[in-house]
């Protein structure tokens, strides 16, 4: 969780009012606030040698592309706001999209990112995909998000609709959640777990999902997170003051994060999952992370982990970089290597 200024930043989910920019190798769109798509446009001809027209017509679950290895340097990073023009928060989702631009031929890279993440700290986890010929959906939260969970609950309904547009709806997912990330996905999750039926689609499409300092424990975990992110030489203050709202609101803050605890737990994605983490988070419970890979393990959930003693809280991409992309890139490699096929 990176350092939010309270004054300026306590409601925001992200640095941008932005619309469009361009780069010599992609396209950021602002799909609405907090969300922000990064894609390389393809040609035609790369479009087919991905995924050929003779095999339009088979059948066969969602899975990544073959190649995974880096295939473009990194770029600069999009930290200038001043560079987006403005929009209207009233345009659908979508409205920005034509047909061209939807290559359901790459699979979505869906990030959530941790609360407070400054754009050229994001911007490391951005190029890691692009430069693996993925596609970049980037959630930022709120801070509300977690202290309302009925609105969190609606911002992942949000992020779900989205996902499910025509735009998306025919990728391979591969879901990567750092810190307060990995809250906003399961808020999405209840509303599959709610309809089943409806989202089945949607569980089947998420090929493998990543968790980086996943905030597991107990709501002092999650207190001693907010403190740290909020106002960090007022650590103690908030943490009391949270775990004081948590007690007053217990029906709309507590006993929401058991349901959704119980959410992830029996999460209806099921597909491989990497856990970065380390020794010395004081927002996770190490013994309660094992716990829970242990259960999935059980439920027949494929498991990789990356352990460090001493690290920093979704920092671990920066403080041990060379393990950080080794594990990611063993991790990648287990995956399926095919295109997901196209609907016709």
């Amino acid at each position: 969780m990176g350092n939010l200024p309270l004054s300026t930043s306590f409601f925001k989910t992200d640095s941008t009012t932005s619309d469009q920019v361009i780069t010599e190798r992609f396209v950021a769109r602002r799909i609405r606030s907090g969300v922000i798509y990064y894609y390389s446009p393809v040609t035609e001809a790369r479009s087919e040698a991905v995924c050929p027209a003779k095999d339009f017509h088979t059948s066969g679950p969602p899975c990544l592309i073959s190649s995974l290895s880096p295939t473009s340097p990194p770029v600069s990073d999009l930290s200038d706001s001043s560079s987006f023009p403005p929009i209207s928060e009233t345009a659908s989702h979508m409205t920005v999209f034509s047909q061209k631009q939807s290559y359901s031929s790459r699979p979505l890279l869906v990030f959530f990112s941790w609360l407070g993440a400054r754009p050229d700290a994001v911007a490391k986890y951005r190029d890691l995909y692009l430069d693996r010929d993925m596609d970049v959906l980037l959630i930022q939260s709120s801070v509300i998000h977690f202290l309302w969970p009925r609105w969190g609950l609606s911002y992942g309904l949000e992020v779900l609709s989205i996902l499910e547009e025509p735009s998306f709806s025919n990728r391979a997912i591969l879901v990567h959640a750092s810190s307060i990330g990995g809250y906003t996905f399961t808020q999405m999750l209840s509303h599959v777990a709610q309809e089943p039926k409806r989202h089945a689609c949607l569980a089947q499409r998420v090929v493998g999902h990543i968790y980086d300092s996943l905030v597991v424990g107990s709501l002092e975990h999650m207190a001693t997170g907010l403190g740290k992110t909020l106002i960090p030489r007022l650590e103690g203050f908030i943490r009391k003051t949270a775990m004081f709202y948590f007690w007053l609101f217990k029906a709309y803050t507590a006993d929401l994060y058991e349901r959704s605890i119980h959410v992830f737990y029996n999460s209806p994605v099921t597909s491989p999952a990497l856990f970065f983490f380390c020794e010395n988070d004081v927002m996770c419970s190490p013994a309660v992370l094992g716990r829970l890979m242990d259960f999935w393990k059980q439920r027949g959930v494929a498991i990789s982990s990356r352990k460090w003693e001493v690290s920093t809280h979704a920092a671990h991409l920066r403080c041990h970089p060379e393990e950080y992309v080794s594990t990611l890139q063993n991790y990648l490699n287990s995956l399926p290597t095919c295109s997901l096929i196209p609907k016709m």
